[in-house]
């Protein structure tokens, strides 16, 4: 089956304190970082998943996994509600 095509069905959630997140920012809006890079520990997380970065109950990033490296860094965006500052944390 195409690559592609194995990537589509359920998708999971990755969720993650803001604290314990190395992250950069690849694209940014307003000084917030809407798309990231960070590296991925959990190789059962795939493209299409979605990454939640938590600040206490706060939510600061919601958004879909685009890609994954075979160097084990994804990219993430959320283009609408990030809070994250932008830069490399």
């Amino acid at each position: 089956m195409p690559e592609s095509k194995r990537s589509l069905g359920n998708s999971q959630t990755l969720w993650t304190e803001l604290s314990a997140l190395t992250f950069e920012a690849v694209e940014q809006a307003a000084g917030r970082a809407t798309v990231i890079r960070f590296r991925l520990h959990n190789e059962s997380i795939s493209r299409g998943d979605v990454l939640v970065i938590l600040e206490g109950a706060d939510i600061r990033f919601h958004g879909m996994i685009t890609s994954i490296d075979e160097g084990g860094w994804a990219v993430a965006s959320d283009c609408r509600g990030s809070d994250l500052p932008a830069g490399i944390h």
